[in-house]
């Protein structure tokens, strides 16, 4: 599926107008955050392409690419952390997207296991791990 998005034909409509005219960039790809609906928990930041920001709004689920396997990737598909979407949002000038969503599975969000990909803390210069 090749999807295509319009641009948008000023500055002012792209920041007040009605169309999605998301602004990808160079590679294709714009910047997705994804919290938790009801909690307000950052839970990851991924890349999306045309494609996967299509199928992210018709199917009512996350969708987005895989810079290192160079593919579209179904949220969950594999770990069941599947992410049901309440909400999506694009920012002011449309380079980035905030996706509401409810996680399903085990909660969790992170490949690692844990329930957000922001699990540790910068402290002094150093990481430490936070629940």
């Amino acid at each position: 599926m090749t999807a295509t998005f319009p641009t948008a034909p000023s500055k002012y409509a792209l920041e007040h107008g009605a169309t999605l005219a998301p602004r990808f960039d160079a590679a294709g790809l714009i910047g997705a955050v994804a919290t938790h609906a009801d909690t307000g928990e950052v839970l990851m930041f991924a890349w999306m392409n045309a494609e996967a920001l299509a199928a992210t709004l018709s199917t009512g689920e996350a969708h987005y690419f895989s810079r290192s396997r160079n593919e579209l990737w179904r949220k969950g598909a594999t770990s069941g952390q599947v992410q049901q979407v309440v909400e999506a949002r694009i920012d002011c000038d449309q380079d980035c997207v905030w996706l509401k969503v409810r996680p399903q599975g085990d909660g969790g969000a992170c490949h690692t296991g844990a329930r957000s990909c922001f699990y540790r803390l910068i402290e002094d210069g150093q990481l430490v791990e936070r629940p």
